[in-house]
């Protein structure tokens, strides 16, 4: 049977150009089909960690691939939605969040060597983090009003959100790593 799991993390790569290039057409319906690719490669990471525990196909490629795969496609589209709306109040979360993406990554590489990586698994204000970030980048990269609301608005307030999860979570990593990090 093939590894279901990490062939949706490979997929979730692959949307990235698909991504890139929707989010750049010149059509009216292009958000929201870039909205609807990046939709897709958010349930993507829900559901390849599911099924690898539910049909027990975790493996250390999967273990690799995910998380990275997780980054690229968040980075990317943050990136992009920084390109769309160059202002402060979008640069600064988008520099937050992908600092704590790299911070975070570096200290659970350094504390898998030190057979520590335990200690900073992903936690439940990690995974609130992950829900209000990808929530907030769809609005993102839809923008305009739907249904009379304010689809950017409500947007830039969850990345605000998940800015502030971020935060915290980057926060409780480096608490439980610091016993490590000073001896």
């Amino acid at each position: 049977m093939p590894n279901i799991p990490n062939i949706l993390s490979l997929l979730r790569i692959a949307l990235i150009p698909v991504l890139i290039v929707l989010f750049f057409l010149p059509y009216k319906s292009a958000p929201a089909w870039a909205t609807a690719i990046f939709v897709v490669a958010a349930l993507t990471d829900w559901l390849d960690g599911y099924l690898a525990r539910k049909w027990e196909q975790t493996s250390p490629f999967g273990a690799f691939i995910d998380p990275v795969a997780d980054k690229l496609i968040v980075a990317v589209a943050l990136i992009l939605i920084l390109y769309k709306t160059p202002t402060w109040y979008i640069l600064l979360p988008v520099v937050v969040i992908i600092g704590r993406e790299i911070t975070v990554s570096a200290l659970r590489e350094w504390m898998a060597e030190l057979g520590q990586r335990n200690a900073v698994k992903v936690s439940y204000i990690g995974k609130m983090k992950t829900a209000f970030q990808m929530l907030s980048i769809a609005c993102l990269i839809y923008y305009s009003p739907a249904f009379d609301l304010p689809i950017f608005e409500i947007g830039v307030t969850l990345l605000y959100v998940a800015t502030a999860l971020t935060i915290s979570s980057m926060l409780s990593y480096l608490k439980a790593a610091w016993p490590m990090l000073v001896s």
